[in-house]
């Protein structure tokens, strides 16, 4: 008979498998959010830039404003803001090639900034609007595009890196000094 302090064997009960962590969607949902409405919000820009469209001015318009505030080659500069607009929103808001469309969303907006700055922050002359874009377009930059992005289907992108973020942004702020520069 055993004592009342003497263990009873038991058998061993088999190891627990872990299941894998469950990832949360909430960070990508909210980051599709924050893509299309800054990217379509910028492309919508852009095309006002190139087309006219949404009460914008065209072309010629926009060639004149950026005279008026000192580029050089005003006509180049309008095509080259309305492209990397529209291109650099239609980028963000689909997820696609994610680091460089911020880069190019960061610049122009880098580039609107300077032009807007001394007018007060609030809007329409304030900078306001061009801060909160550079903001949502750098934070989805370093952020990456979460899991409902075309890069997701891309090899080289679909892993983001915050090395890739990070240069990407360097890349738009360098960019956007040099335009500036070049600005009498």
């Amino acid at each position: 008979m055993a004592s009342p302090h003497t263990a009873i064997p038991t058998a061993h009960a088999a190891p627990q498998e872990t299941p894998p962590p469950r990832t949360s969607h909430a960070p990508s949902a909210g980051l599709l959010l924050l893509r299309l409405v800054l990217g379509l919000t910028l492309a919508s820009h852009g095309t006002q830039k190139l087309f006219g469209w949404f009460g914008g001015n065209g072309i010629d318009g926009t060639a004149a404003f950026f005279d008026s505030v000192g580029y050089p080659a005003a006509r180049t500069m309008a095509l080259v803001a309305g492209l990397t607009e529209t291109l650099g929103g239609l980028g963000l808001a689909l997820g696609l090639l994610t680091p460089l469309a911020g880069a190019a969303a960061l610049g122009t907006m880098l580039n609107a900034l300077a032009v807007d700055w001394g007018s007060g922050f609030f809007a329409p002359e304030g900078v306001e609007y061009p801060l909160l874009m550079l903001a949502g377009a750098a934070a989805i930059t370093l952020a990456g595009p979460g899991r409902y992005a075309v890069d997701r289907l891309l090899p080289g992108l679909r892993d983001h890196r915050l090395a890739y973020g990070a240069a990407a942004v360097v890349l738009g702020a360098a960019t956007a000094g040099v335009v500036l520069l070049l600005r009498t």
